[in-house]
């Protein structure tokens, strides 16, 4: 009963009035409070005027109590009407008296959620409702008005629904499983309320399945003697015959599959799996870490098998009644009394061999649940019922095997990227409406490592953080994620205590290495966790077997992230933090530094570097933090030629620009790391102040270093400074001949060729880049052999020998690919567009060019991906799609010219040039050429300068300047003769065009 006025009232707690909006009314009089209170109590009913009289004044009457009566009536009203205009209509004249034409709002509420909960089937929801209608209370009902008499039937109504209210919850939350928790909670209760026998029942559940049935029998006994001495009488027959069962050790609550809740997400193919494993074995065991779904997937195909179990499939949920250390007996008694068949314990024989005798002929599917705490006797209690009975199959959950003849072990594998995020959503309630929504989705699953439980845990946190926050600060996910569903069982209603329940059974070496295991990133070898953990195999396998360590090829061992955080903090908690972190490095920086990375082990070598990547960036992160300057430095050396070979220049600048940061390093590592840094900052296109980075670095050296004098030369290409690049290969050169370092010589003369060939000395480049080739098949190394590779196949590109400039670069490919070197495949592929280009093959060129550029963006590679786009807009611009070629070139006109240098740059304007000339702008096309041209100069090479003035031969043509036009064409034949580079007929469509112009405006 409501009017549309809104006044809201509560009386769960003391006299509280609202408006709507949430605003409190005050209501000052004291008389006027016990009005209205005396009204709210008869519930919309009409109270006499002398009964009203009779509550508020007693005998303490005043001179004319109808009159005050009325005049208080007239004070609410006001009262009322203040707060919502209207709102003094709710206080009605109802002969003989008045009524309030309302029930007080959070009473009637609760009584709602009530009957909900009544009606409703599933314990969770049943649980859920009780808890939002006992939310409502704030204290005693009608609290400021306790001691009068016109509230106290109304106040015994609503504590009489309130204890009813929580015994329901204790009954919901008991089949779910949450008896831990109840038992501390219901004794409080049992204490205050010692005769209800609903909530004496309650807690002897509770007592007993939390494997404490003495004290369950000794609260039913006290509940007796109470009700013997106080009225007389006996427990119920429902509370005896629950006593009697707990007597007997039958007491359990036999089990359906529960109906489902929420949707399982990302299971269907694990689930048809699953039901073809049960059909071809009497025990298939799940296994996976806490959280990963077990339940959910077992529940999920049990439901599937139903028709082929027509004697019933039955849910034994072990971790409900049952303790860490109860006997095969303990075990027996409660999966019969979850079956709902008779295990007599009193009679002599085995357990396995009486529940057998029960369950013998009948075709019935056990699913034993959370078999982990008590894997023991559940092992040898199923062994035996395998072995007596034909018909029974089991289907169990475990983070560890059974461990007996016959199981079909298999791990439920966290849920893949798409499914995490369908279910994360989902569960969360939130729409991926922007990129930044999906990326912060997608961390949060990884991060999570795709568990379904982790997940849900933090769905409950969007709507107070939202999920980039959530995402943000994932690092303290343990408080983060420290509360979940009401109706979980105690154990997964936290992130922690998840790994709590896998943590506690261990053994300390069990929790030694699982702890120490936590300071490693990605995983680590057999080696690393015997040298850094001080493991065994036994210890692995036994963690391995329990779902906390997950083993891969190798082997390789690795934790999920959730179990590494769990054991980073128990490391702190036994004092091993700093020690083992630095036995993590030490171990990683002897590892890299021990790691040939050059001759015939170089693919093998690349591919363990690359496995410990994460563990080697671990290192240098606690090295660095510790200060440990010469261990960081051994680190970022020793891992200095990976990140060549990888084209990783940005992260090892990164990563030496940290080592050198941290004080008092050898002097001797201190220059090699100096020498890494200055190449690779040139590589990253850093030509700042590169003379004196460069005199600094080969200064810092103790002696003369030809490996510090040929990396910096080779670092150095791109920046023009041809001189100053050739003086310092050719002294590397110089002093790997004195040393007798062939490996030294052949990337010496590899790195002259490839200089030669960009300032167009041909016969330079052939000489010195098959003398290098030699040499690195002498010395079996692939990377080099590939890169000499690259410049004998762009050498005969420019030659017009296309076939061998193809075999050669797909000989390249080859190479880059077995050694995995992502970069080098990326200049291969793209090599081959260049050749597929010129030889007509546009298509082809598009789809090698387009491999080649997301090649080298996977690898944040800026060079090759130039390279790469470079070649797209070469095919458009000859397909006649020049708006299309116009806008990949200019989109790398300013990386040209900041980083590229003089060649790139040359290059560049003159096919801009070209796109103008085309266009029929030749104002346009002579300032680009002419540009173009300088550019070119400044390189040295003939060829270049060739194709700037066939690029200015065109736009003077296009001006009507056709003799200077044929001046320019005659000088670029010229200097391509002398270069001893004629233009191919691949690369003659430019010219021909010109030299068309050309023949058309000169008279006949």
């Amino acid at each position: 009963m409501r009017s549309g006025v809104h006044v809201r009232f509560g009386v769960l707690g003391p006299l509280d009035v609202r408006t709507v909006d949430g605003a409190p009314v005050k209501v000052a009089d004291r008389k006027v409070r016990a009005l209205l209170a005396d009204l709210l109590a008869h519930a919309g009913r009409a109270v006499p005027a002398d009964r009203l009289i009779d509550d508020m004044w007693g005998d303490d009457l005043p001179a004319d109590p109808v009159a005050t009566l009325r005049a208080r009536v007239s004070q609410l009203r006001r009262t009322l009407d203040d707060a919502e205009p209207g709102a003094r209509a709710l206080v009605e004249k109802s002969p003989p008296g008045y009524r309030l034409n309302v029930r007080p709002d959070d009473a009637a509420r609760f009584e709602e959620l009530l009957a909900d909960a009544r009606a409703a089937t599933d314990p969770a929801v049943r649980a859920a409702l009780v808890t939002d209608a006992l939310s409502l209370w704030r204290g005693p009902a009608y609290a400021d008005f306790a001691d009068a008499a016109f509230t106290a039937p109304e106040i015994a109504r609503l504590d009489e629904l309130r204890l009813a209210a929580v015994e329901t919850r204790a009954e919901a939350r008991l089949e779910l499983g949450d008896h831990e928790a109840l038992t501390a909670e219901l004794r409080v209760l049992v204490d205050e309320h010692p005769l209800r026998e609903r909530l004496r029942a309650a807690y002897m559940r509770a007592l007993y399945r939390a494997g404490r049935p003495a004290e369950a029998l000794t609260t039913y006994e006290d509940l007796r003697l109470r009700l013997g001495e106080d009225l007389g009488a006996d427990p119920g027959p429902a509370l005896t015959d629950l006593h009697l069962s707990i007597l007997r050790g039958t007491f359990a609550v036999p089990r359906d599959l529960p109906a489902d809740v929420t949707s399982l997400i990302g299971r269907d193919a694990d689930a048809h799996e699953v039901e073809g494993l049960l059909r071809g074995s009497r025990l298939v065991t799940l296994g996976g870490p806490g959280g990963v779904g077990k339940t959910r997937l077992a529940l999920a195909v049990a439901r599937r098998t139903r028709e082929r179990h027509p004697d019933g499939v039955r849910l034994v949920a072990l971790d409900e009644g049952l303790e860490a250390g109860a006997s095969l007996d303990d075990v027996a008694s409660f999966v019969a009394g979850a079956l709902g068949v008779r295990d007599d314990a009193g009679v002599a024989g085995d357990p396995a061999a009486r529940l057998g005798a029960a369950l013998r002929g009948r075709r019935v599917l056990l699913v034993l649940d959370n078999c982990e705490h008590v894997v023991e006797p559940v092992a040898r209690l199923v062994a035996g019922l395998l072995r007596d009975t034909a018909e029974p199959r089991v289907l169990a959950t475990s983070r560890e095997p059974l461990g007996i003849s016959g199981e079909r072990l298999w791990h439920v594998p966290p849920l893949k990227a798409d499914a995490a995020a369908e279910l994360f959503t989902e569960r969360a309630a939130v729409t991926v409406d922007s990129a930044a929504t999906r990326t912060a989705v997608a961390e949060i699953c990884a991060r999570l490592d795709g568990i379904p439980l982790a997940l849900e845990l933090a769905a409950t946190r969007v709507r107070a953080l939202g999920v980039r926050e959530l995402a943000a600060r994932l690092d303290d996910r343990f408080r983060l994620l420290a509360s979940g569903r009401r109706d979980a069982p105690a154990r997964q209603r936290t992130l922690r205590a998840v790994i709590d329940w896998s943590w506690e059974p261990l053994g300390e070496p069990e929790r030694t290495v699982l702890r120490r295991l936590a300071v490693h990133s990605g995983g680590c070898t057999l080696d690393a966790a015997e040298q850094v953990c001080g493991a065994d195999v036994d210890v692995l396998a036994r963690l391995v077997d329990r779902s906390l360590v997950i083993v891969g090829e190798g082997p390789r061992y690795r934790l999920l992230e959730s179990v590494a955080a769990y054991g980073v903090e128990r490391l702190h908690e036994a004092g091993e933090y700093a020690r083992t972190r630095r036995r993590h490095a030490e171990y990683y920086a002897a590892f890299a530094e021990t790691t040939d990375l050059c001759g015939p082990g170089q693919g093998e070598a690349l591919r363990r570097l690359r496995a410990e990547s994460g563990n080697l960036r671990t290192a240098l992160d606690h090295a660095v933090r510790d200060g440990a300057a010469d261990l960081a430095l051994r680190l970022v050396n020793a891992m200095g030629w990976a990140w060549f070979l990888w084209g990783r220049s940005g992260e090892a600048c990164r990563a030496f620009g940290r080592a050198l940061a941290v004080p008092g390093g050898d002097p001797d590592r201190t220059a090699t790391a100096m020498t890494w840094h200055t190449g690779f900052a040139m590589l990253e296109g850093d030509g700042h102040d590169r003379d004196r980075r460069c005199r600094d670095a080969l200064a810092a050296h103790s002696g003369r270093n030809p490996w510090a004098e040929w990396f910096l030369g080779f670092t150095r290409n791109g920046f023009g400074d041809l001189d100053a690049i050739d003086e310092l290969v050719s002294s590397a050169l110089d002093g790997f001949r004195d040393i007798g370092d062939a490996w030294g010589e052949a990337a010496a003369l590899a790195t002259r060729a490839a200089q030669a060939l960009t300032a167009g000395d041909l016969s330079r480049a052939g000489v010195d880049g098959e003398r290098a080739l030699e040499l690195f098949r002498k010395t079996n190394d692939r990377w080099g052999r590939l890169r000499v590779i690259e410049t004998l196949g762009h050498l005969a590109e420019v030659t017009g020998d296309y076939d061998r400039a193809a075999r050669l670069h797909e000989s390249g490919l080859r190479d880059a690919e077995e050694l995995g070197l992502v970069t080098e495949m990326a200049a291969a592929v793209s090599r081959l567009g260049r050749i597929a280009l010129l030889t007509g093959d546009l298509d082809r060129a598009d789809g090698l060019h387009e491999r080649g550029r997301r090649l080298a963006v996977s690898e944040s590679h800026r060079r090759l991906e130039h390279f790469a786009e470079i070649g797209l807009a070469l095919s458009a611009r000859r397909r006649g799609r020049l708006d299309e070629a116009e806008t990949i070139l200019r989109g790398w006109l300013d990386w040209c010219r900041d980083i590229d240098g003089a060649p790139g740059l040359a290059f560049l304007l003159a096919e801009l040039g070209f796109v103008a000339e085309q266009r029929g702008d030749a104002r346009r096309a002579l300032d680009l050429h002419a540009e173009g041209l300088a550019a070119a100069r400044a390189t040295g090479n003939p060829r270049a300068v060739a194709l700037a003035m066939e690029g200015m031969a065109g736009a003077l043509s296009l001006a009507g300047r056709d003799a200077e036009a044929a001046a320019s064409l005659d000088a670029a034949a010229s200097a391509r003769e002398a270069a001893a580079a004629p233009l191919p007929a691949a690369e003659r469509g430019d010219v021909d065009r010109i030299e068309r112009r050309l023949r058309r405006g000169r008279p006949r």
